[in-house]
């Protein structure tokens, strides 16, 4: 039996470790030759090193599989495509692209600094883009791809301290609805994940602190049954990279552990209409009871508990 990935070539950001790593070697693993492309950074960007990298290619080689290794930086357009190119050279070609590179700078909103605020939509907003616009072009070209970026639910659902990372995110989710768009017709698809894994990344103490805080406030947590390991990820990738989900396009996905949810389009769930422009006297009138109605404010303050007499 064929290989669902036989005879492609992709590149994966963020490979050299979790979540990018399970996701190169079930690649190359399912037949596909990888670019392992990773800076080597620190988790908060800072450094440099080859040596995830060259790792990861080390053990798809010696399994093996086809890879090399790629240690530009995703946040520069030079950088970006310079890192297809890698493909291009090696492969002849790409057909896969996965966007996982990220940092994170985690601080509350009043706290944050611009640098702060900038290096993490560097690396990934920009960062996604810098990538996909060169793939798009020769994609678009060859009339097929496959492209899957990384989303998060801090982007779409929001997390405590995670101004910078939730709104890239959220721009990543956006990004990618508008590529399937504009690549569709190409025979190109562009989808997003959400992931949730056990890695550097989600274990830091200010996510474990942001956790910690939603469960005070009696936010629901889903979590998936046993731990969720980065490699956990992976099947569903390989998935949407192969043939077989040519179909799926502009969707987003939950993927966390034994549980892969397809999440629902945003729409429309109430609305008021009249004849003509509204008043603001009329909306303070009616609002409350239509588009307010039901709506809870789920981060206000607590009521505070009285002293012991």
């Amino acid at each position: 039996m064929a290989q669902p990935l036989e005879g492609k070539a992709a590149v994966v950001t963020g490979s050299g470790r979790g979540i990018g790593r399970g996701i190169a070697k079930a690649f190359a693993a399912a037949g596909a030759s990888v670019v392992v492309c990773d800076f080597g950074g620190a988790l908060d960007g800072t450094g440099e090193a080859k040596t995830p990298a060259d790792e990861v290619v080390k053990e798809i080689k010696d399994a093996g599989g086809a890879a090399v290794a790629c240690y530009e930086n995703v946040a520069s357009m030079e950088g970006g495509e310079r890192i297809i190119q890698t493909c291009v050279d090696n492969f002849g070609k790409i057909d896969i692209l996965v966007t996982v590179a990220g940092i994170l700078r985690d601080r509350m909103v009043f706290n944050m600094t611009e640098e702060e605020w900038d290096d993490v939509i560097a690396v990934h907003l920009k960062g996604t883009f810098t990538c996909v616009k060169y793939a798009s072009i020769l994609m678009r070209q060859q009339r097929g791809g496959r492209i899957i970026t990384f989303s998060s639910s801090s982007g779409v659902m929001g997390t405590t301290g995670q101004t910078n990372y939730g709104a890239a995110k959220s721009g990543i989710a956006g990004l990618t609805k508008v590529v399937a768009r504009d690549l569709g017709k190409y025979g190109v698809t562009a989808n997003s994940i959400l992931p949730s894994a056990d890695t550097r990344m989600t274990q830091t103490d200010e996510i474990k602190r942001a956790r910690e805080i939603r469960i005070g406030l009696g936010l629901p947590e889903w979590e998936a049954e046993g731990p969720q390991l980065p490699e956990d990820i992976a099947p569903f990738i390989v998935y949407l990279a192969s043939d077989k989900a040519s179909n799926v396009n502009g969707q987003t996905f939950s993927v966390r552990g034994n549980i892969i949810a397809l999440v629902s389009q945003p729409r429309i769930i109430a609305a008021v209409t009249k004849e003509g422009r509204w008043t603001v006297d009329e909306l303070v009138d009616q609002a409350p009871r239509t588009l307010g109605k039901g709506v809870v404010n789920e981060y206000q303050p607590k009521p505070e508990k009285a002293a012991a007499g």
